[in-house]
């Protein structure tokens, strides 16, 4: 048994973990938006990406429900960057992505929804916010 000092420890993120309507859908989206990989599914109940050193899970949920993004708070949100963010913006949207009206970024992001209607944005990778 360890005894906590009371001083900070470092820790790190092993995974994070995502909610859908169909998780393998989205991670099957996903995986192909960021160039990753399909590593492990778990049935029809999740399944999971990464790029070797990041891993996402993507589970599916029957009684799932999307925000009705910008009228509701989002719980949680990706940022992805993308060299091309035009190029990338048509090609996400032609796996399953939808560009809503709302667009509060300007000139310095864009937002989608996923397939399963969760908000992300995307932008040049040389941007800092």
């Amino acid at each position: 048994m360890t005894k906590n000092s009371g001083e900070a420890t470092a820790g790190g993120v092993k995974c994070a973990a995502f909610w859908g309507h169909d998780g393998k859908a989205l991670a099957d989206f996903y995986a192909a938006a960021l160039g990753w990989e399909v590593t492990q599914t778990f049935g029809d109940a999740a399944a999971m990406i990464s790029d070797g050193t990041t891993t996402y899970v993507f589970y599916t949920a029957e009684s799932f429900k999307a925000p009705n993004w910008p009228d509701d708070e989002l719980v949680f949100h990706l940022d992805l960057v993308f060299d091309d963010v035009e190029a990338a913006e048509q090609r996400l949207i032609g796996l399953g992505a939808t560009k809503p009206d709302h667009q509060p970024g300007g000139k310095h992001w864009t937002v989608l929804l996923d397939p399963s209607g969760q908000p992300f944005c995307i932008s040049a990778g040389g941007w800092k916010g």
